[in-house]
């Protein structure tokens, strides 16, 4: 019901505001709209609502209408895109045409969704032509300079959102240092690029701050920050995913990543300099974190206690041996004070996976890492045990005991202790019945040496293999996240090493005699099982021998590395 009907005639029950009502109070209560508006002026604005089904059915209509036209164009004129100023003809008109499009207000559904694939071909064909002829980074910035016009141009929220999304992955192109100078590799860079991100980020919302009820203008301005900051803090989620690699029992789509990268392989490019920027980076990922828990605590009072404090610590703590941690946790405080629930949400999800990403990190001991995570889970528990036995201010304590929360709480925290063993427990039961019954096989090895400065030696892998289609290289990551991995068939011979023959799906059939192995995605790759070795510091001269790795494999092509032996086969290490 909406609130034209709110003066109710005598007799009549009070009409109850809807959500779109309380919504325009708090925007006239803001000076975003003015003193008069109403909900309905909002329906009116916003014209007829759009069934999601609805909208998700014609914008693949409209796709499946462009895809075929894009490609016919592309043949005919596709020489004079690539080679000549046709990408700049092209993509200009396209673009603008796209944008004039989506300006109307009254645009049919079917003709907004249609002008969508346009923009992003004229986008596209932009970029490649300005990428081709002047370098990647001037036009990176140009093209960031045509994402936030068309921004301003269109006011359509979703559209808005990708084109900030956009804008911060450009913005990110544009702070990279290129393929030349020392620091071209260093996995600072990168941390260096996303962070930057994630400050601009923060100034959008102070911007937005500044401008909300300074007038029409100010207003406009802050309407147009809204969903420009949201997609830009997706890219920033995404970025600070992708850089951690893979999180817990979850194969990652961006490969290992750099989150223990940063600790390991800076020394290579820095030389005397390492340790003084490793401590800094960990020193900014903590300050950080606790910059989220004043911000926080400053939001809510409940927090403010000692707690709440020592839940910060510890993820202080977590922020010094994962340094991607401390931006999303700002970032999360950043959302949730500022009542942005999804984005919020996102952001959690974020910090979620960078802390699964610890387990992966090849810079820490595995003991160290299980030190931490255990001590930092029991302080955790007893907090919350603490706080279930806590009745809370102003509620009697034999109301607050028969709270749902303290009854259940005990049993959740055990439910999930016995759980989190099983799993632990079936992995540990399944490797084992691997080595206890699978084939020995020796498979010739190249390592590549990056010695780590934290904790001993780790020897990166490269396993010889058989030819690799080049479309499986291409997929290296979506088709391992989706589970449909390729396999290497080979054959022993009388020393037990492998002799490969091709690389096949798990469905192919094989001749007598020969077996496979699943391959495992790494860095846009394939290897096999895993492309790292760790030995004990000091012992470097000993592992410098190792020429194969030597695997248990299973019938259906599972595999595990156990060890490493010599030129004639003999184990090192053992």
């Amino acid at each position: 019901m909406s609130s034209d009907h709110s003066l109710d005639a005598p007799g009549t029950a009070a009409v109850k505001p809807t959500a779109l009502d309380t919504i325009v109070q708090g925007a006239v209560a803001q000076g975003v709209l003015p003193a008069h508006a109403t909900a309905g002026d909002a329906r009116k604005a916003t014209g007829p609502a759009r069934p999601w089904p609805v909208v998700l059915l014609t914008a693949l209509g409209a796709w499946l209408a462009a895809l075929p036209l894009l490609a016919l164009f592309a043949v005919l004129f596709g020489e004079w895109i690539v080679d000549g100023a046709g990408a700049y003809f092209v993509g200009a008109a396209v673009l603008a045409g796209a944008t004039a499009a989506l300006r109307k207000a009254d645009l049919p559904i079917f003709l907004e969704q249609l002008a969508f694939p346009a923009l992003l071909t004229g986008a596209l064909l932009l970029g490649f032509a300005l990428g081709r002829d002047m370098g990647a980074q001037p036009a990176a910035a140009v093209m960031l300079a045509v994402a936030l016009g068309v921004a301003v141009l269109v006011p359509l929220p979703w559209l808005r959102t990708l084109l900030g999304a956009g804008a911060a992955v450009l913005f990110a192109v544009v702070l990279w240092p290129g393929s030349e100078g020392r620091w071209a590799l260093s996995p600072l860079v990168p941390w260096s690029m996303v962070h930057a991100v994630l400050a601009v980020w923060v100034g959008l919302l102070l911007w937005q701050r500044q401008a909300l009820g300074r007038g029409d203008l100010g207003n406009r301005v802050a309407v147009l920050l809204e969903p420009l900051a949201c997609g830009w803090l997706l890219a920033l989620l995404w970025g600070l995913c992708g850089l951690s690699g893979q999180t817990f029992l979850m194969g990652g789509v961006f490969g290992a990543g750099i989150g223990g990268e940063i600790l390991r392989e800076a020394g290579q490019e820095v030389g005397l300099r390492t340790h003084a920027l490793q401590r800094m980076v960990q020193a900014a990922s903590v300050l950080l974190a606790l910059g989220a828990a004043g911000l926080a605590q400053h939001a809510w009072p409940a927090l403010r206690q000692p707690r709440a404090a020592v839940v910060a610590l510890v993820l202080a703590l977590l922020c010094w041996f994962s340094p991607l941690l401390g931006g999303a946790l700002l970032a999360l405080a950043v959302t949730g004070m500022t009542r942005r629930w999804g984005q919020a949400t996102a952001a959690a999800l974020a910090c979620a996976w960078i802390m699964g990403g610890f387990y992966y990190q090849l810079a820490w001991p595995l003991a160290t890492k299980a030190m931490v995570l255990v001590g930092c889970g029991a302080l955790l528990g007893v907090l919350a045990w603490s706080a279930l036995r806590t009745p809370r201010s102003g509620v009697p304590a034999s109301v607050a005991t028969r709270h749902w929360g303290h009854r259940l709480g005990p049993w959740l925290l055990a439910l999930s202790a016995l759980a989190t063993v099983a799993v632990a427990n079936i992995a540990i039961a399944d490797k084992e019945h691997t080595i206890a019954n699978g084939q020995k096989v020796y498979v010739p090895l190249a390592p590549v040496d990056p010695r780590s400065l934290m904790q001993g030696d780790y020897m990166r892998l490269r396993f010889t293999l058989p030819p690799m289609p080049e479309l499986d290289r291409r997929d290296a990551g979506v088709e391992g996240l989706l589970g449909s991995r390729p396999y290497a068939v080979g054959r022993l011979d009388a020393r037990g090493v492998v002799a490969w023959e091709r690389v096949e799906r798990y469905d192919a059939p094989m001749a007598p005699g020969e077996f496979r192995i699943q391959l495992t995605p790494k860095n846009g790759d394939w290897t096999l099982v895993t492309d790292g070795w760790y030995f004990a510091e000091g012992d470097a001269e000993r592992w410098e021998q190792a020429r194969f790795g030597e695997f248990r494999v299973q019938p259906d092509g599972k595999a595990l590395l156990v060890g490493m032996a010599d030129d004639q086969l003999a184990p090192i290490g053992r």
